[in-house]
This record gives structure tokens, sequence and C-alpha cells, in this order.
């Protein structure tokens, strides 16, 4: 008897700020059957208390304004309704949010840059809310770092032709535990950039998502994760299209290495029938480098519309490619120095998307480091 599948429809429907609205997962459900529970410390369970230890430090953009909020803010949660029990558990524990406004018409002229430190002691919630208002432009980094149980969400609320590029890095130390959920609602001619790089942890579970309000909207989504021994890295995607010739791009790599390692992709995107003109593509690729690695990748396109730009998905893991080390080798490169140099090449092209010259030399010795182990 085969696996029985939902639509993607059916899936991701339920949103509530309530966690109540959401039973305690078990394993068996489509959304978690890829996640290790035991190894979340109780942020699904509601168990996790409170109280944890991480500092939300911001450098913006001199055209950008930053406000601490209380959870009374009523532009909270206007972008983004929790989809699941951890996210709900989220929203509502939180004792304060980060909000990044960017004014109408503005183009910050440097990065802004939130990095979450955790101290190691408890479990702690977050909330981030970053406003682009319709036609400003904002380049947005968040790094994360330290050791924490972290559960977090945050809204992108993209105004009509404004643009936003966000770098989220997850370089945290190897016993964190990290729950998170992107989501980006764009305008009409909105234009949104993500770009996740998930090298630390000993479990991530970061969720991007993006929804249209308007015609014209185009969101680019790319990412980068290195898995090591005993590692759980899953990124699950939904790209929701319900508007009119919009578009979307999602490029997902990673490599793994060591017994135990894990990583799970998921990627849905749905067309509405209202979403005639959609033009849409999602590709994920996984390097095997050891033994004992494994990657789940599973690719998911609903259409429920005939008049499409265009619609596809693909997906593949498999180990390096003997023929490219051969013939590296052959000119005198030694075996572990080809090695490296394929790896690398395998991840160039998605290198070159970080336009921020110190976060993208980060990145790479960051990977150059994975390689040496």
């Amino acid at each position: 008897m085969g696996l029985e599948t939902k639509p993607l429809t059916t899936l991701h429907e339920r949103s509530s700020y309530d966690v109540e609205d959401f039973p305690v997962p078990t394993g068996r459900e489509e959304e978690w059957r890829f996640t290790p529970l035991s190894r979340l410390k109780g942020l699904h369970t509601g168990a996790a208390a409170s109280g944890g230890g991480v500092v939300v430090a911001v450098e913006a953009a001199p055209e950008v304004t930053v406000e601490t909020v209380g959870r009374d803010d009523p532009r909270l949660g206007r972008a983004y309704v929790p989809a699941d029990r951890v996210s709900a558990q989220a929203y509502g524990a939180f004792e304060k949010a980060t909000v990044i406004t960017v004014p109408r018409e503005a183009v910050a002229s440097v990065p802004t840059v939130i990095t979450v430190t955790g101290s190691g002691d408890g479990t702690a919630y977050g909330h981030t809310l970053v406003n682009v208002e319709p036609m400003a432009e904002a380049v947005l980094v968040l790094d994360h770092r330290g050791s924490a149980v972290y559960a977090d969400n945050v809204e992108f609320a993209v105004g009509e032709g404004a643009t936003l590029k966000v770098v989220s890095l997850q370089d945290w130390a190897d016993d964190a535990v990290h729950v998170s959920h992107h989501h980006a609602r764009l305008g009409k001619d909105a234009t949104f950039r993500s770009f996740v790089v998930t090298l630390g942890g000993d479990l991530v579970r970061l969720s991007p998502s993006v929804a249209y309000t308007g015609p014209g909207g185009d969101a680019d989504l790319t990412g980068l994760y290195f898995v090591d021994a005993g590692q759980h890295l899953e990124h699950r995607l939904l790209v929701d299209h319900s508007q009119p010739n919009c578009r979307s791009n999602v490029v997902y790599k990673g490599a793994l290495q060591g017994d135990g390692a894990h990583a799970v992709w998921i990627g849905d995107v749905i067309i509405r029938v209202e979403a005639e003109g959609t033009d849409t593509y999602e590709l994920n690729r996984n390097l095997l480098l050891t033994d004992g690695a494994r990657a789940d990748s599973v690719p998911n396109l609903e259409i429920l519309t005939g008049e499409v730009a265009g619609a596809g998905h693909a997906s593949a893991s498999g180990r390096l490619d003997d023929e490219h080390i051969f013939y590296l080798q052959a000119r005198g490169i030694p075996f572990e120095e080809a090695r490296r140099l394929v790896i690398r090449g395998f991840f160039a092209q998605l290198l070159e998307k970080i336009e921020l010259d110190e976060l993208r030399e980060r990145v790479f010795a960051k990977v150059e480091a994975e390689l040496e182990k």
C-alpha cells in the first residue's frame, strides 16, 4: 500500500495564533515525519519554558528605524499567522519584538544587521517584523550565533514596488536547537531576495514562505547548507501563488559528510486558480560526501490553473563525480585538493549571489573549514 499524500492546499490551510489549535506532533504527520522530535528540547510540546538567554542586537542603516515593542503592538502578526505548533508557541511566548521600518521611497545606504546571540541558558522565543514601505529598498542580515534553544517568527512585509534582500546565517554552536519561520508578504510589483546559509547547530528547522497580495511580485529563494556528523538541518519552503503574473525561483544546495548527517529539503509550490501567468521553478541538489549521510529531498508542485508561463521542479542527491576528480588528478592535482575544488564549484554559483563581500568571505571560510574536517 502506497503512502497517502494530501494536496498542498490542504497541508497548508491551518493557521492560528493559538498554540492549542495545533495538536502535539507525534512524528506521523506529513509536516513532521522527517524531524527528530526528541531533539527539539520540548519546543513542540510546550514543555520548554521561556526565560532563556538570547541577546538581540541591531546595527541599522541610517535611513532605517528600529523599535523594540511589546506584544500589544498592532503591527505584529499582520503579515503572518503561525502555521504549526512551534510557530504558534513562539508567537504566544515572546516578550519583546524587534520592528525594522524602511520608510517610503527610502534606499538604505548600508545593510541592517540583526545579530541573535545565544548564551546557552534555557529556552528563548523571538519575533521580528521587517516593514519595507512602497518603493523603498533595503538589505537585511540575520546572524545567529552562540548556543540556544530558540524558536521565532520573522515577518517580511514588502510594499508595492519595494525591494528587500535578506541573508539569514545560521552559524550556531554545535548544541543549538533552532526552529524558525520566515514569511514574506509581497505587494504589487515587489521584489524579495532571500539567501539562507545553515551551517551550525545540532538541529535547525527553518521554514521560509512567500505569499503575494498583488500582481507582479518576484521572489528568489536561495539556500546553502553543510551538514556534519549527527547534525539535522531541515528547510521547508512554501511559495503560494495566489495572484496573476508573479514569479518565484528556488535553488537550494547542500553537502553532507559524517555518520548520521541528515538534510531535509521540502519545496512546496502552489499555483492557485486565480494565479494566471505564474512563472516558477524550484531546484534542490545534495552532495553526499561520505557513507552514513542521508538527504531527503521532496519537491511538490500543485497547479490549479492551465494558464501558466512556466512551472517545474527538480531534485537530485548523489556522490562526487569520479570523472571530475579524475580529470583534475590527471593534471597533477592531489586527490584532496581536487575534491575541494569540485565542492567549491558546486557552491560557487550560489556564493556569488551574496553581494556583501565580508559576509561572502565568512561563508566561504566556513565551508572551507568544513572541508578540512
